[in-house]
Protein backbone atom coordinates (compact mmCIF):
# COMPACT_ATOMS: atom_id res chain seq x y z
CA UNK A 1 0.00 0.00 0.00
CA UNK A 2 1.39 3.71 -0.86
CA UNK A 3 0.25 5.98 1.19
CA UNK A 4 1.49 9.35 -0.65
CA UNK A 5 -0.33 11.90 1.97
CA UNK A 6 -1.29 14.05 -1.05
CA UNK A 7 -3.76 11.65 -2.31
CA UNK A 8 -4.95 10.89 1.25
CA UNK A 9 -5.21 14.24 3.06
CA UNK A 10 -8.87 14.94 4.95
CA UNK A 11 -10.37 11.25 4.49
CA UNK A 12 -11.85 9.22 6.79
CA UNK A 13 -8.43 7.91 8.03
CA UNK A 14 -6.88 11.69 8.77
CA UNK A 15 -10.23 12.53 10.47
CA UNK A 16 -10.07 9.33 13.08
CA UNK A 17 -6.44 9.66 13.58
CA UNK A 18 -6.24 13.25 13.97
CA UNK A 19 -9.32 13.30 16.65
CA UNK A 20 -7.53 10.98 18.75
CA UNK A 21 -4.04 12.91 18.13
CA UNK A 22 -5.78 16.01 19.74
CA UNK A 23 -7.26 14.90 22.50
CA UNK A 24 -3.73 13.44 23.44
CA UNK A 25 -2.17 16.99 23.32
CA UNK A 26 -5.26 18.31 24.93
CA UNK A 27 -4.23 15.86 27.75
CA UNK A 28 -0.40 16.85 28.04
CA UNK A 29 -1.58 20.59 28.62
CA UNK A 30 -3.65 20.03 31.29
CA UNK A 31 -0.02 20.52 33.58
CA UNK A 32 2.00 23.62 33.43
CA UNK A 33 5.08 22.03 32.45
CA UNK A 34 6.34 22.37 28.78
CA UNK A 35 5.75 19.46 26.73
CA UNK A 36 7.28 17.99 23.15
CA UNK A 37 5.40 16.52 20.55
CA UNK A 38 7.74 14.33 17.80
CA UNK A 39 6.10 13.63 14.72
CA UNK A 40 8.27 10.97 13.02
CA UNK A 41 7.18 11.37 9.26
CA UNK A 42 5.69 15.11 9.30
CA UNK A 43 4.91 15.20 5.12
CA UNK A 44 4.32 18.85 4.27
CA UNK A 45 2.20 20.01 6.96
CA UNK A 46 -0.38 21.52 4.78
CA UNK A 47 -2.22 20.19 2.06
CA UNK A 48 -3.84 21.47 -1.07
CA UNK A 49 -7.37 20.26 -1.32
CA UNK A 50 -7.93 21.93 -4.51
CA UNK A 51 -4.61 19.68 -6.02
CA UNK A 52 -3.96 17.47 -8.27
CA UNK A 53 -3.69 14.63 -6.17
CA UNK A 54 -6.28 15.83 -3.63
CA UNK A 55 -8.45 15.89 -6.61
CA UNK A 56 -7.71 12.55 -8.33
CA UNK A 57 -8.95 10.81 -5.36
CA UNK A 58 -11.44 13.41 -3.47
CA UNK A 59 -11.18 11.07 -0.27
CA UNK A 60 -11.16 14.34 1.79
CA UNK A 61 -14.61 14.93 0.14
CA UNK A 62 -15.81 11.21 2.63
CA UNK A 63 -13.48 12.21 5.53
CA UNK A 64 -13.03 16.02 6.59
CA UNK A 65 -16.00 17.21 3.89
CA UNK A 66 -18.70 14.96 6.04
CA UNK A 67 -17.32 16.05 9.40
CA UNK A 68 -18.17 19.60 8.65
CA UNK A 69 -21.75 19.39 7.97
CA UNK A 70 -22.31 16.57 10.26
CA UNK A 71 -24.73 17.59 13.31
CA UNK A 72 -22.76 16.12 16.43
CA UNK A 73 -23.94 14.95 20.00
CA UNK A 74 -23.30 17.86 22.31
CA UNK A 75 -19.67 15.66 24.44
CA UNK A 76 -18.71 14.44 20.92
CA UNK A 77 -18.67 17.92 19.57
CA UNK A 78 -17.27 18.85 22.79
CA UNK A 79 -14.38 16.72 22.36
CA UNK A 80 -13.76 17.59 18.62
CA UNK A 81 -13.72 20.85 18.78
CA UNK A 82 -9.90 21.52 19.34
CA UNK A 83 -9.46 19.61 16.06
CA UNK A 84 -11.86 21.28 14.23
CA UNK A 85 -10.58 24.64 15.31
CA UNK A 86 -7.42 23.40 13.55
CA UNK A 87 -8.85 22.87 9.87
CA UNK A 88 -10.78 26.30 10.70
CA UNK A 89 -7.22 27.80 10.94
CA UNK A 90 -6.37 26.28 7.98
CA UNK A 91 -9.20 28.14 5.93
CA UNK A 92 -9.46 31.57 6.84
CA UNK A 93 -12.04 31.57 4.04
CA UNK A 94 -15.15 29.82 4.57
CA UNK A 95 -14.44 27.29 2.02
CA UNK A 96 -12.73 24.23 2.29
CA UNK A 97 -9.41 24.81 0.75
CA UNK A 98 -6.57 22.90 2.91
CA UNK A 99 -6.11 20.45 5.17
CA UNK A 100 -3.81 20.50 7.97
CA UNK A 101 -1.78 18.15 8.07
CA UNK A 102 -0.44 16.66 12.08
CA UNK A 103 2.41 18.87 12.31
CA UNK A 104 -0.08 21.66 11.90
CA UNK A 105 -2.61 20.78 13.76
CA UNK A 106 -0.33 20.06 17.04
CA UNK A 107 1.32 23.33 16.46
CA UNK A 108 -2.09 25.10 16.50
CA UNK A 109 -2.41 23.87 19.71
CA UNK A 110 0.58 24.09 21.51
CA UNK A 111 0.89 26.86 23.83
CA UNK A 112 3.75 29.30 24.51
CA UNK A 113 5.86 26.95 26.21
CA UNK A 114 5.50 23.85 24.05
CA UNK A 115 7.32 22.32 21.03
CA UNK A 116 7.52 20.28 18.25
CA UNK A 117 9.72 18.63 16.25
CA UNK A 118 8.86 18.02 13.00
CA UNK A 119 11.14 15.01 11.03
CA UNK A 120 10.45 14.38 6.96
CA UNK A 121 12.99 12.01 4.85
CA UNK A 122 11.50 13.44 1.44
CA UNK A 123 13.52 16.02 0.31
CA UNK A 124 10.96 18.14 -1.24
CA UNK A 125 8.05 17.53 1.49
CA UNK A 126 11.07 18.98 4.06
CA UNK A 127 11.98 21.95 1.84
CA UNK A 128 8.03 22.53 2.35
CA UNK A 129 7.31 21.61 5.44
CA UNK A 130 10.43 24.10 6.54
CA UNK A 131 9.15 26.60 4.79
CA UNK A 132 5.50 26.14 6.33
CA UNK A 133 7.39 27.07 9.83
CA UNK A 134 9.89 29.19 8.01
CA UNK A 135 10.65 31.55 11.93
CA UNK A 136 8.94 29.92 14.07
CA UNK A 137 10.97 29.23 17.20
CA UNK A 138 7.94 26.63 19.08
CA UNK A 139 9.11 24.48 15.96
CA UNK A 140 12.11 22.63 14.78
CA UNK A 141 12.38 20.66 11.32
CA UNK A 142 14.36 18.06 10.55
CA UNK A 143 15.22 16.35 7.00
CA UNK A 144 15.67 12.65 8.60
CA UNK A 145 14.67 8.91 8.45
CA UNK A 146 11.54 9.11 10.83
CA UNK A 147 12.56 6.22 11.61
CA UNK A 148 16.39 7.13 13.13
CA UNK A 149 14.27 9.57 15.40
CA UNK A 150 12.99 6.88 17.27
CA UNK A 151 16.61 6.42 18.74
CA UNK A 152 18.39 10.10 18.04
CA UNK A 153 16.06 11.96 19.59
CA UNK A 154 14.57 9.90 22.46
CA UNK A 155 14.25 11.19 25.25
CA UNK A 156 13.43 15.00 24.78
CA UNK A 157 14.74 17.46 26.84
CA UNK A 158 11.41 18.26 28.29
CA UNK A 159 10.69 14.69 29.50
CA UNK A 160 7.48 15.41 28.39
CA UNK A 161 5.43 14.27 25.26
CA UNK A 162 4.43 12.45 22.41
CA UNK A 163 6.05 10.99 19.09
CA UNK A 164 3.63 10.36 17.11
CA UNK A 165 4.95 7.59 14.14
CA UNK A 166 2.76 8.26 11.13
CA UNK A 167 4.34 6.20 8.27
CA UNK A 168 3.54 5.93 4.49
CA UNK A 169 3.08 2.28 4.38
CA UNK A 170 5.14 2.68 1.16
CA UNK A 171 7.65 -1.00 1.54
CA UNK A 172 6.72 -3.93 2.48
CA UNK A 173 7.54 -5.28 6.30
CA UNK A 174 5.97 -1.72 7.49
CA UNK A 175 4.49 -3.28 10.56
CA UNK A 176 7.60 -5.13 11.45
CA UNK A 177 9.68 -1.53 11.38
CA UNK A 178 6.61 -0.47 13.34
CA UNK A 179 6.73 -3.14 16.40
CA UNK A 180 10.56 -2.94 16.46
CA UNK A 181 10.93 0.91 16.12
CA UNK A 182 7.91 1.31 18.89
CA UNK A 183 10.28 -1.41 21.21
CA UNK A 184 13.80 0.32 20.78
CA UNK A 185 12.13 4.08 21.55
CA UNK A 186 9.70 2.74 24.75
CA UNK A 187 13.43 1.45 25.97
CA UNK A 188 14.67 4.27 25.23
CA UNK A 189 11.67 6.60 27.07
CA UNK A 190 9.78 4.16 28.75
CA UNK A 191 7.50 6.97 30.46
CA UNK A 192 6.65 8.68 26.94
CA UNK A 193 3.77 8.60 25.36
CA UNK A 194 3.22 7.15 21.49
CA UNK A 195 0.72 6.74 18.98
CA UNK A 196 1.41 4.62 16.13
CA UNK A 197 -1.06 4.98 12.91
CA UNK A 198 -1.58 1.76 10.43
CA UNK A 199 -3.59 1.31 7.92
CA UNK A 200 -6.59 -1.81 8.34
CA UNK A 201 -6.12 -3.42 4.66
CA UNK A 202 -4.37 -6.61 5.15
CA UNK A 203 -6.14 -8.00 7.99
CA UNK A 204 -3.89 -11.16 8.66
CA UNK A 205 -0.76 -8.07 9.03
CA UNK A 206 -2.96 -6.43 11.54
CA UNK A 207 -3.49 -9.29 13.57
CA UNK A 208 0.30 -10.56 13.49
CA UNK A 209 1.00 -6.28 14.49
CA UNK A 210 -1.57 -6.76 17.26
CA UNK A 211 0.27 -10.15 18.45
CA UNK A 212 3.82 -8.64 18.29
CA UNK A 213 2.94 -6.02 20.78
CA UNK A 214 0.99 -8.03 23.02
CA UNK A 215 4.29 -10.05 23.51
CA UNK A 216 6.47 -6.64 23.53
CA UNK A 217 6.49 -6.34 27.37
CA UNK A 218 5.08 -3.00 27.03
CA UNK A 219 2.84 -2.37 30.21
CA UNK A 220 0.28 -0.01 28.62
CA UNK A 221 -1.18 -0.46 24.90
CA UNK A 222 -4.29 0.77 23.25
CA UNK A 223 -5.57 -0.41 20.07
CA UNK A 224 -8.05 1.75 18.36
CA UNK A 225 -9.19 0.39 15.54
CA UNK A 226 -12.45 2.75 13.43
CA UNK A 227 -13.47 0.24 10.04
CA UNK A 228 -15.80 2.87 7.46
CA UNK A 229 -16.59 -0.70 5.56
CA UNK A 230 -16.55 -4.66 6.31
CA UNK A 231 -13.38 -6.52 4.82
CA UNK A 232 -13.60 -6.43 1.26
CA UNK A 233 -12.48 -9.07 -1.07
CA UNK A 234 -10.35 -6.97 -3.15
CA UNK A 235 -7.24 -4.93 -1.44
CA UNK A 236 -8.71 -1.59 -0.05
CA UNK A 237 -8.64 0.26 2.69
CA UNK A 238 -11.67 -0.78 4.87
CA UNK A 239 -10.51 1.04 8.52
CA UNK A 240 -7.56 2.85 9.92
CA UNK A 241 -5.89 1.96 13.80
CA UNK A 242 -3.86 3.84 15.97
CA UNK A 243 -2.08 2.37 18.93
CA UNK A 244 -1.31 4.31 21.74
CA UNK A 245 1.39 3.75 24.42
CA UNK A 246 1.07 5.19 28.00
CA UNK A 247 -2.49 6.42 27.05
CA UNK A 248 -4.04 9.02 29.00
CA UNK A 249 -6.40 7.41 31.78
CA UNK A 250 -8.90 10.16 30.04
CA UNK A 251 -8.64 8.72 26.39
CA UNK A 252 -10.68 5.27 26.88
CA UNK A 253 -14.05 7.18 27.98
CA UNK A 254 -13.53 10.17 24.88
CA UNK A 255 -13.36 7.36 22.49
CA UNK A 256 -16.16 5.48 23.44
CA UNK A 257 -17.82 8.83 23.04
CA UNK A 258 -16.24 10.05 19.31
CA UNK A 259 -15.99 6.89 17.64
CA UNK A 260 -20.29 6.16 18.14
CA UNK A 261 -20.32 9.61 16.80
CA UNK A 262 -17.74 9.63 14.10
CA UNK A 263 -19.36 5.95 12.88
CA UNK A 264 -22.55 7.72 11.22
CA UNK A 265 -20.70 10.29 9.26
CA UNK A 266 -17.97 8.67 7.71
CA UNK A 267 -19.10 4.91 7.38
CA UNK A 268 -19.59 3.91 3.61
CA UNK A 269 -21.29 0.72 3.71
CA UNK A 270 -23.48 -1.53 6.16
CA UNK A 271 -21.15 -3.11 8.85
CA UNK A 272 -19.14 -0.40 9.54
CA UNK A 273 -17.77 -0.14 13.39
CA UNK A 274 -15.50 0.42 15.74
CA UNK A 275 -13.17 -0.52 18.73
CA UNK A 276 -10.97 0.44 21.44
CA UNK A 277 -9.18 -2.65 23.00
CA UNK A 278 -6.42 -3.10 25.47
CA UNK A 279 -3.17 -4.98 23.96
CA UNK A 280 -1.52 -4.80 27.12
CA UNK A 281 -2.27 -3.20 30.62
CA UNK A 282 -6.31 -1.84 31.21
CA UNK A 283 -7.42 0.95 32.31
CA UNK A 284 -5.64 3.47 34.41
CA UNK A 285 -2.31 3.22 35.70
Amino acid sequence: MNYRHAFHAGNFADVVKHAVLVRLVEYLKNKEKPFRVIDTHAGVGLYDLSGGEAQRTGEWRAGIGRLLDAPLPGQAAALLAPYLDAVAAANPGRDLRHYPGSPAIVRHLLRRQDRLTAIELHPDDARDLAALFAGDHQVRVIALDGWLALGAHLPPKEKRGLVLVDPPFELGGEFDRLAAGLAKAHRRWPGGMFALWYPVKDRAAVARFAEDLRGAGIPRILDIRFAVRPPSTEPRLDGTGMVVVNPPYTLEAELRLLLPALEPVLAEAPGAGWSVEWLAGEGPS
